[in-house]
């Protein structure tokens, strides 16, 4: 068994906090907070750059800025808290070998199932935009479970969520004492459960200058999901502290001063987004199409490995109320050719659309792999529920929608 840690209970306090859950956790949702889950977005009072400031690096805007929810540090700077850890390779880790690197510092659960995909999938994309530029850049992750605080449990992770080719990609781990003292020193909240195993972390983000000082704060949440907009932005800040940041061009979209959104909220019309079908790219569905019936989206990728259990079930859901109910899946960052083989490894029936940007899964806001909506015929959203579910609690969901006249 593994050493139970003992983390200050009074970290620094270096930035807000959103917590989200490990492997199970979500599992044990009731309905009635099924119903009202559309509250985990963050908060953006008392951030600055949430609000549309704009951040002080030359690279980003203020669109940027409220994606990354980036506080840039005022002087003088910190020095980021010393590290000695044992990566994914079971090399040595110390934060002081990347100087003259500049280092994006997460903390990041070798269990987790869901908002952690996004993360992966971001860096990845992000990689892409850097280009040649990704030798300069570090993404320094830290174990958040020490329940799990073995070298192949972090490689496990890495492996699984598509960051094995990725060499900037550090996934750190030590003793659970380590880790707790890691974590307290970075200031970020992590809360346990012994009995599951489980663990509710801060996803705070700390961009790290070459000089080893740390330059600003962001917060990986919602908007995050949005591949395409999150990994430029994360791409660009990271650049932006680099001595030659003139020089260098980040590829990808810039956000603009309209990307930002509200987000799809209980009771709010549903984005009517329009995406290529998974098995026709070159044909496309909106999902104001689905209007007449009530429509259960489910958001899932094949690196998500709470989809694995998960989607036979959605597929059993489809088979017992297929006819009063429509039901469409949207892979979300993914390889099209992995995410086809996925589907068809569970017999999957119902329709398929790619979200290959996260241009969907950024307009409903959500917060992690699996992701499930629930659509009334009229196209307004009646439920939003993070984590997977069963056959038996969707239909549940369903039934008492049905009952309620929605």
């Amino acid at each position: 068994m593994p050493e139970t840690p003992t983390p200050d209970p009074t970290p620094i306090p270096r930035g807000r906090a959103l917590l989200w859950g490990g492997a199970g956790t979500l599992l044990l949702m009731a309905v009635v907070v099924v119903l009202l889950a559309s509250g985990m977005v963050p908060s953006t009072r008392g951030n600055p750059a949430a609000q549309g400031s704009t951040a002080v690096e030359p690279g980003i805007n203020a669109a940027a800025s409220t994606l990354l929810q980036l506080d840039p540090q005022s002087a003088p700077q910190l020095t980021a808290p010393a590290l000695s850890l044992t990566d994914q390779a079971g090399r040595h880790v110390t934060l002081a070998q990347f100087r003259g690197k500049s280092v994006v510092l997460s903390f990041n659960d070798d269990k987790c199932e869901d908002l952690c995909t996004l993360l992966a999938q971001d860096v990845v994309a992000a990689n892409k935009d850097l280009g040649a530029n990704a030798k300069d850049v570090v993404f320094l992750s830290i174990n958040a479970n020490p329940y799990y605080p073995s070298p192949s449990a972090v490689k496990e992770w890495t492996d699984s969520h598509g960051l094995a080719g990725d060499t900037n990609w550090v996934f750190g781990t030590g003793s659970p004492k380590q880790l707790a003292a890691d974590a307290a020193a970075y200031g970020v909240p992590i809360e346990l459960d012994p009995k599951t195993k489980s663990v509710v972390h801060g996803t705070e983000i700390f961009y790290i200058d070459p000089a080893g000082k740390e330059a600003a704060l962001g917060q990986f949440g919602t908007a995050s999901a949005n591949t395409e907009l999150y990994a430029h932005a994360m791409a660009q800040a990271a650049v932006d502290l680099l001595p030659n940041a003139a020089s260098i061009h980040v590829a990808g979209p810039s956000p603009a001063a309209t990307a930002s959104q509200a987000g799809a909220s209980i009771n709010a019309a549903a984005p009517a987004i329009t995406l290529p079908r998974l098995s026709h790219p070159n044909s496309t569905t909106s999902l104001g199409a689905f209007k007449g019936k009530v429509t259960v989206v489910n958001f899932w990728a094949s690196t998500c490995t709470a989809c694995v259990a998960e989607m036979p079930a959605i597929e059993q859901a489809h088979k017992n109320l297929g006819k009063s109910t429509n039901f469409v899946g949207i892979d979300v960052a993914d390889n099209p050719r992995d995410a086809a083989a996925f589907a068809a490894r569970y017999g999957t029936t119902y329709p398929l659309l790619s979200d290959p940007a996260g241009t969907a899964s950024g307009a409903y806001q959500i917060p992690g792999l699996p992701f499930t909506a629930v659509i009334g015929p009229d196209g307004t959203m009646l439920v939003r529920h993070p984590g997977a579910m069963t056959a038996e609690q969707l239909e549940y969901v369903l039934h008492s929608l049905a009952q309620g006249g929605s």
